[in-house]
């Protein structure tokens, strides 16, 4: 799989619902009582993180990469149906599921029409768009965000019940004896057998207004007397919108162990199809499309190391003068690096950015034993001995100087073998694949390199007599001025050697003053990627309600389009506010915490200016717009940084402001 990172930490969220107890309650009651007893109970934890929110707990169980997830699994299982008799009265068994910290969305959909309402896009997303993208392999599709949650409303008329007599605790005991699904079965007349339906339950949801509330002195009182009956929806926490379009957003994410680019193909393909069972006004469109990001880091890296290979071919064929020997060289570098990667498969890794990077990396030391092997040969050669005794004398004499040699190198990569949590799992693949390339390289200059210089170099050079080729000029040439290159080499060499308390003096100075830099330089786990893509995380103060976010964003979404021009703005993606589902909490590592909250994905087009300075102008100008809120940017999907946001807190410094009430 081209794209899968070496990062699988085994992570099971679980997540706790019971509505309308506060984030302090649902501490307190629910997430400290299931984290002592999850210490006791379930076994190789690494860490465990937990988040409490209004009506909402979600507790991460981090495991050590050696534990049985299948039994960890099982065990988490087991003990919370055991708290549940232990927590507040009512409370439904927790959603518990199990994904890698690589999981990662990889393309989220905007679904958006002239016609539909939020209520219906929603109900759309959810009920029939997503089960049917659930299919694809790999993929993990969370609930949708936006859109408002469809429910049955009541709306209740006070002052009609207070001249009925009625409360509201009426209404909802005849709503709840009046409005059932009780079974019938069937019944058989003649030769014919019919199904019985029984009169429990109305077949629309206006019919819900003409269940009896009350039947007194004779007269009967009717729901829609007392209350009005509506296809309405919860109350709203979470609003998507693309480019000021208010709309439901669907992120596709991958499992640990998928690909990418496969995920990303297979949804494309589908997608047409599953079109065509949705309403015609419906439009779906890829947003933030990863496989993008993923295909040219790999053409990348394939094409650096490609040139890396025809560079070291090139500079082997001008300092040998043979092409004989240059294409005994440039064989070993495919079969070093295809031995590498069978390396990696029996170890269980895959050919990912980290490994592709590894073999990039060694192919300019790949040729350094094949090379040595063949110039002793020559050597042995040019001082009259017969091709299979140079072999065997040339080959012989530097096999434990190229063995130390090759082990050194290897050594340089052994300290990552000792690296801790994301650092291993990410620099660890790199090093095998540099090892294991390097050891394979050191094994065919023992074996194949020798070989085919039988084979090869049996009669080149049977008559030293023959006209010069065009390749034995231009080495010639070539030869003549690298030796009046080394001849003035070695006169500074000797100036200095002269010299050398002076020239020993002024390079110590150097490296001293070189040591400043680090206090001007700056520090990050991964060098910046510009994909092309910003993640803005706005917060209100403490409070502020979803209409009142969803306005502050409109206002910071024109100041985005102020400093981004129009050639390089390409798409503007705010979701706002609490997602419904903790699910998505689970998943997300933005940092929500309530309707104050709001993330605003910013999509460049082709051939932009580079990003950092849209995001340094955004540092300084948003502060200045808007005195009473935070900003901070955050890791895009696209950067590899994504992998290390092990918490939910935002891991990019802050842009402060004032601060939040």
């Amino acid at each position: 799989m081209l794209d899968k990172l070496p990062y699988n930490i085994p992570v099971v969220s679980i997540i706790w619902n019971y509505s309308g107890l506060s984030a302090q309650e649902m501490a307190q009651r629910i997430t400290a009582t299931n984290e002592r007893s999850l210490t006791t109970t379930v076994n190789d934890i690494e860490h465990i993180e937990s988040q409490s929110l209004a009506g909402i707990a979600i507790i991460k169980i981090f495991f050590q990469p050696t534990a049985n997830i299948q039994t960890a699994i099982a065990q988490t299982v087991s003990i919370e149906q055991a708290q549940l008799r232990a927590l507040p009265p009512g409370i439904t068994p927790p959603l518990i599921i199990k994904y890698s910290a690589s999981s990662i969305p990889v393309v989220q959909l905007g679904l958006s029409s002239p016609t539909m309402t939020e209520q219906a896009l929603g109900d759309t997303a959810l009920n029939f768009l997503r089960p049917q993208l659930i299919t694809v392999p790999g993929a993990a599709i969370p609930y949708p965000y936006g859109g408002k949650s469809r429910l049955v409303s009541v709306d209740l008329d006070t002052q009609a019940m207070l001249a009925k007599g009625l409360t509201p605790t009426d209404v909802v005991n005849a709503v709840n004896a009046q409005n059932l699904a009780l079974p019938s079965g069937t019944a058989k007349i003649g030769s014919t057998e019919f199904n019985v339906s029984m009169n429990g339950s109305p077949d629309t949801i206006a019919g819900l207004n003409n269940i009896p509330v009350l039947a007194k002195n004779g007269s009967t009182t009717y729901l829609s007397e007392v209350a009005r009956v509506r296809d309405g929806f919860s109350p709203q926490t979470n609003i998507v919108r693309q480019n000021g379009q208010r709309g439901v957003l669907i992120s596709v994410l991958k499992n640990g162990g998928s690909s990418t680019l496969d995920i990303v193909n297979n949804l494309r393909k589908l997608l047409p199809s599953v079109a065509q069972t949705l309403p015609e006004d419906l439009k779906i469109e890829p947003l933030f499309d990863q496989s993008l990001f993923v295909k040219a880091a790999i053409s990348g890296v394939i094409r650096e190391a490609i040139i890396a290979a025809c560079l070291t071919a090139a500079m082997i064929l001008l300092f040998l003068g043979n092409w004989r020997s240059t294409c005994i060289i440039a064989v070993s570098i495919p079969l070093s690096i295809l031995s590498s990667i069978l390396a990696l498969y029996a170890l269980g890794e895959t050919i990912n950015i980290m490994t592709l990077g590894g073999l990039a990396l060694a192919v300019g030391i790949l040729v350094d034993d094949a090379t040595v092997t063949i110039e002793n040969i020559e050597r042995h050669l040019h001082q009259g001995s017969d091709l299979h005794k140079a072999i065997l004398d040339g080959a012989g004499e530097i096999a434990v100087p190229a063995l130390v040699s090759t082990l050194c190198i290897c050594i340089v990569f052994v300290p990552m073998f000792f690296l801790a949590g994301v650092a291993r799992y990410l620099f660890v693949p790199l090093a095998e694949a540099v090892v294991f390339a390097m050891l394979a390289s050191y094994v065919l200059s023992r074996t194949l390199v020798p070989t085919m210089v039988m084979l090869m170099m049996d009669h080149a050079h049977a008559d030293p007599d023959a006209k010069p080729s065009l390749l034995q000029r231009v080495y010639r040439k070539f030869d003549a001025g690298f030796e009046k290159f080394r001849g003035g080499y070695i006169v500074i060499l000797s100036s200095l050697l002269t010299h050398r308390k002076r020239f020993g003096g002024a390079f110590l100075g150097f490296c001293i003053l070189s040591l400043g830099l680090v206090f001007v330089l700056g520090r990050d786990f991964f060098p910046s990627v510009d994909s092309g893509q910003i993640r803005l995380h706005m917060r209100a103060p403490t409070g502020t309600r979803i209409e009142e976010t969803a306005r502050l964003a409109d206002e910071v979404d024109k100041v985005v389009r102020e400093v981004i021009p129009a050639k390089d703005l390409g798409t503007v993606l705010d979701n706002l506010g609490l997602p419904y589902s903790g699910i998505n909490l689970s998943y997300s590592n933005a940092g929500t915490i309530g309707t104050l909250d709001g993330e605003i994905l910013i999509s460049l087009k082709e051939d932009h200016s580079p990003t950092h300075i849209y995001v340094e102008k955004l540092r300084r100008e948003l502060p200045k717009r808007f005195p009473g809120l935070e900003f901070f940017f955050q890791p895009t999907f696209a950067c590899l940084q994504r992998l290390t946001c092990r918490s939910r807190a935002p891991t990019c410094r802050p842009i402060t402001t004032t601060p939040a009430s």
